[in-house]
Parts: structure tokens; sequence; C-alpha cells
């Protein structure tokens, strides 16, 4: 991710401008990008006197200024990064907001911390957002496609992070390296001389679906069968991880070893693995995927893949703030790479 730490950002935005020309009875700067076939940031760059557009470029988008009457508004811009989150209870939102204020402070800009749209029920909008216009808007997780129309609008840039669900193509995003993780999960338990290693996998989002098919990977690349009756698809909770672990671990053919789509799942195996009277890592093995700071002073500490959530915040808010500089990045998708944490959870199985 560049850094663009020497330059201050800017506090221009676009927006709707009364117009007496050809165009609509509002132009903003998106209609003058749709107009012109180039993107928002491209049009801003020329707004801003800034290099980076070719000559025909730059005197098409002039020329569709001066045909529609579009001014750029006064400087009225907040100094602030919006960061929305769906769910604020995550476990792993400090660590996403420790990350997001370590990049807004090396670009001075200010952070608030917005929750809306919890389970889809939106508490608050994105129309308070917008009205606050800040300097970018990062969404935990996603943002909707009329979420998104109303950011483009008012030329506000915004990234998603580890989205849940699939997004075109142009959307921005940063998440992490969610198959390779779980293929080095898996490999872990292999390696150490599991056979029987089950998975409690969690719903069809993105990060999910990976996960899964880096354990199927694994497998498949070890020559050992995957048995569709030790995959256990649940939510991404400890009580329904302790449900599906009760499942798997009272049946006579139990695993040896189990993997969890994130470590809130591995504290339910935990806890189901103690109401059985099996110890870990001694009758079980246990890895999760995340993380989280709580999981290292767990008894046994927590054998995880590591997501590096601060690192990925840090990229995402860098990301976010150089497109609303009107600045070229080298890619509008970002996967940062996971590691696996080796802690105590994990042992051979017993002979």
């Amino acid at each position: 991710m560049p850094d663009n730490r020497s330059e201050a950002p800017s506090t221009e935005e676009p927006d709707e401008q009364s117009t007496g020309g050809e165009g609509p009875a509002a132009v903003t700067i998106a209609y003058i990008a749709e107009s012109a076939g180039v993107s928002v940031p491209t049009v801003s760059k020329v707004l801003n006197g800034r290099s980076g557009v070719s000559d025909e470029t730059r005197a098409r988008i002039e020329e569709l200024i001066q045909r529609y009457g579009y001014r750029k508004p006064p400087k009225n811009r907040s100094n602030l990064v919006e960061l929305v989150f769906r769910e604020l209870e995550s476990m792993w939102a400090v660590e996403i907001i420790r990350g997001v204020e370590r990049a807004a402070r090396r670009n001075k800009v200010g952070v608030l911390v917005s929750e809306f749209g919890l389970h889809d029920t939106p508490v608050r909008t994105i129309d308070e957002t917008v009205g606050r216009r800040p300097q970018c808007v990062l969404s935990v997780a996603w943002l909707s496609e009329g979420e998104r129309d109303q950011l483009k609008a008012k030329g506000i840039p915004f990234v998603v992070f580890d989205p849940s669900r699939e997004l075109p193509d142009d959307v921005p995003f940063v998440g992490a390296t969610n198959w390779r993780g779980g293929q080095a999960a898996t490999r872990h338990l292999i390696e150490l001389g599991h056979r029987s290693i089950a998975m409690i996998t969690g719903p069809d989002h993105p990060f999910c679906l990976a996960r899964t098919a880096g354990y199927v990977s694994a497998l498949t690349e070890a020559g050992l069968p995957v048995d569709p009756n030790l995959m256990v698809k649940t939510l991404l909770t400890r009580e329904d991880g302790c449900t599906a672990a009760r499942d798997l671990l009272s049946r006579s053919d139990r695993p040896t070893a189990v993997f969890t789509s994130n470590d809130m799942q591995a504290l339910g195996v935990y806890q189901a693995a103690r109401e059985l009277g099996l110890r870990i890592p001694d009758d079980l093995s246990v890895v999760g995927f995340d993380d989280v700071p709580a999981v290292a002073w767990v008894d046994p500490p927590l054998t995880t893949v590591h997501q590096p959530l601060a690192d990925m915040a840090v990229a995402a808010t860098e990301l976010a703030l150089a497109l609303g500089r009107g600045e070229d990045v080298p890619q509008v998708g970002v996967e940062i790479a996971t590691t696996l944490t080796v802690r105590e959870s994990t042992a051979p199985p017993k002979s």
C-alpha cells in the first residue's frame, strides 16, 4: 500500500451543484464521470489540477464540466474516517479500530466509529454517514448496493473490510488469505499424524467458504478422504460451536482433531470437550481461525490461524484515503497474508 504521509488529505469534495446547462437539475462528480466514461477519482484529479490524466481525457472532462456548469463546492468535508460496523460486539472489533486509528494518525485525520444495520435492521442508516461528509468510509463485512450508490453520488470513497458477501469487481475491499489459512491449519494437523479431522464450518460467506475449501484441499493433497459426516455447518458463535462439537465428539468414531471457521467456535469446542471429559490436546486437538487476543490466554492456549486484523485495517484506511485523493491505486482488492500460530491445543493423536 503506498505511503502518502507527506501529503495532507484534501478536504475538497465535489458535490451536487445547480446548473443551467443541458445536464440534470443537479450535477454531481459521479454524473460527470459517467458522462465522460471515466472513474470518479479521475474527474477529481482534473478538478484539483492533479497529474495522471491524459490530455485527451482531461479535455473531455473539462468540456463536460463547462457544458453542465459544474462548480466545486466549498471546502466543507469533515476531516474524518468513518468506520462502520454492523455489529460491535465482535471480539476483533478492537483490533480493527486500532489499525484504523494508526493509519488515521499518520494521515492527520480523525476516526468516527458507527454501528448501523445490525442484523439487516437499519437502526442507523447510511444517510447519517453521508450527512457527516467524511473523508472516506470503511465498512466491516458489507455495504449494500444502495448504500454504495449513495456514497458514490456524494463522491465519498469507501472500502469494504473482510467482506462477508460477494462484491462486484469494482468495489474496493481488503481481506485475508482465507483459503491458505484453512489449508495451513489442516496441514498442521495432518503433519502431527491426525487422519480423522473434523471441520466446523460457518455460513456461506466468502471467507467461510474459502477456509473450508482450504481444509478440503489439504485433505485431498494428503490423500485423505473428505468425509461429509465430519463437516458440521453452523453459526460463528461459541454456543453454536459447542453444539456442533457435542455432536462430533459424542460419536463412537469421534475425530481426533477439529478445525473451526473462527476462534469463537473453537472456544465452543473447548466447552464441549470439558463436558464430555476429554482433554485438549491429549484426547483432542483444536485449531481456530482469527487469533483474537483472548485465545492466547485460554487453557490450553489455542493454536489458530492469525488474521492480521490491525494490518488489514491500516491497509483499508490507506486505500480509502488514497481513493479519496484521486490517486491511482495498484488494485482495488487487497488480501493480507495469514499465518499459523501454533500454541498448546494441538499434539499428535494417541496411538
